[in-house]
């Protein structure tokens, strides 16, 4: 199992800095399922190229397997957990050697030369023997949107008896210009994408690993749904809830979060990957992202209006919920929202059999609607609405204004909304598209202010507007931010 890396920046040599690896040694390092061997064919100041060589034991990945994935243990031949392309085919094994070797260059840390962290390098890689099933076009349609150029040609099964056919691989060949750390990302999940037979147990916490490694170009990539499925074998649930985790992504673009969010989330999972049942996490550190930002303006406003008991009025699948209840101020949290589907996701991502019984106290879900009036919201101290608005079609928003702030009158409400002026910054963005394929509009910020005054007015409240993220001086910011207080809290 072969893959080479190559920089043709000058001088080249510094691919070995980001590395963490010297051009002039040959290192190798133990992997659960063998060696993997690295070393430079080529060091020069004008091109550098960097070797990863996996040697997997088949017996040791046999004994210390969980699971074969979706295609089992050898298509049906007694031998074949032993006899099979493992040892030579780029697969899932060779990303977690990625993840093994070059774990640091994968997270964008350089502490020797952090100039170089976010350097745009004309790269080339070269991966001999890539399973492709559907051809070199899957190749295409998978790497070619991430920006690189691909050359993938397909093999024969031996060159020396033709009629044999096409074997199911592809020497593939790929170059652009990324920073280091984005083209490991790239390889790191596709590859088991491409393998469709992970050699470890694909379990829950797979989709943490493809949303903290790809979410800062996956949630854009036209392919990700075949990217989840593939990469989470298939398994309907963990695919549905990575598609949603994505969703809250898909607003925060790499070009804009990189340039405008410049901060980093180091506290991340580390693993060491191999056959266990827990699987490879590397913990591929992004930047923050837009729905973090978004949860933690929320959090802010409920604090600065003194709320305890707070309402998560289409609480989804529980992205607030979260910080809410690990926030001891917010003594009673109430999510809902009209999906059942959604709240039965919002269980078991917040481990509700798990959670501590003070903790569990505090929390209750309730399957309701935000145009209908619902008892259970009256008396709160604080609902709110975070990219909830935007998904209701504009003739039930008098719905929803009734039942928030005439019915419900809790003593403050907090919305979120994305700014439609922000979108033209979102370079994956059509001109006039819209950044979620389910909103039913997205305001300006003169339109969202109108109406929010409006509401306000028509309501006895008292409303003010904050930014979300990076605040442009253009554009303003992707996310506004709506705080209404109650001008009378005793009416």
């Amino acid at each position: 199992m072969f893959l080479t890396l190559t920089s043709t920046a000058s001088p080249a040599t510094d691919l070995g800095f980001l590395l963490h690896k010297h051009p002039e040694r040959v290192q190798s390092f133990e992997l659960p399922v063998g060696l993997a061997h690295v070393y430079y064919p080529e060091a020069t100041q004008e091109r550098c190229t960097v070797a990863l060589h996996v040697e997997v034991d088949p017996i040791a990945l046999v004994r210390g397997r969980a699971s074969f994935g979706e295609h089992g243990s050898g298509d049906g031949f007694a031998l074949g957990q032993y006899v099979n392309d493992r040892p030579y085919a780029a697969s899932s094994l060779l990303a977690v050697a990625l993840g093994r070797v070059f774990g640091s260059a994968l997270k964008g840390r350089c502490p020797a030369r952090p100039d170089l962290v976010g350097a745009v390098l004309p790269l080339e890689v070269h991966v001999p023997a890539l399973p492709a099933p559907g051809g070199s076009e899957v190749v295409e349609r998978l790497f070619a949107p991430l920006g690189w150029t691909v050359d993938a040609r397909v093999v024969p099964l031996d060159t020396q008896v033709p009629r044999w056919g096409d074997a199911p691989y592809v020497d593939a060949r790929l170059s652009g210009e990324l920073t280091l750390s984005a083209a490991l990302e790239h390889l790191y999940v596709l590859l088991p994408v491409l393998d469709g037979a992970k050699h470890y147990w694909v379990g829950p916490e797979e989709v943490d690993k493809l949303v903290r490694t790809g979410g800062a170009w996956l949630a854009g990539h036209p392919e990700r749904e075949l990217i989840a499925r593939r990469y989470l074998a298939r398994r309907p649930v963990y695919v549905t809830d990575a598609l949603a985790r994505l969703d809250a992504l898909d607003d925060t673009p790499p070009t804009v979060a990189t340039e405008l969010d410049p901060e980093v989330d180091d506290d991340v999972e580390t693993g060491d990957g191999g056959a266990a049942p827990t699987g490879d996490p590397t913990g591929a550190s992004p930047t923050v992202t837009l729905a973090r930002l978004r949860a933690a303006a929320v959090v802010t406003a409920l604090h600065d209006v003194g709320a305890h008991r707070v309402v998560d009025l289409g609480c989804g699948e529980g992205a607030l919920l979260r910080d809410l209840l690990a926030d001891p101020t917010f003594t009673q949290v109430l999510g809902v929202d009209v999906s059942a589907r959604a709240l039965e996701t919002t269980e078991r991502r917040l481990g509700l059999d798990r959670m501590p019984d003070s903790v569990r106290a505090r929390l209750r879900l309730r399957q309701s609607s935000a145009t209908y009036r619902d008892p259970e919201l009256e008396g709160q101290d604080a609902v709110v609405l975070m990219e909830v608005v935007e998904h209701v079609d504009p003739e039930r928003l008098p719905d929803l204004v009734r039942s928030v702030f005439a019915q419900a009158r809790p003593s403050a409400v907090v919305v979120t909304t994305p700014n439609a002026e922000h979108n033209v910054l979102y370079t994956q963005l059509a001109a006039g598209a819209m950044r979620h394929r389910d909103h039913r509009f997205e305001w300006t910020r003169a339109q969202f202010r109108t109406w929010a005054t409006t509401t306000a007015d028509d309501h006895a409240y008292a409303v003010s507007f904050r930014p979300v993220g990076a605040d442009h001086k253009v554009h303003g910011p992707p996310t506004q931010l709506a705080l209404f207080t109650r001008a009378d809290p005793t009416r």
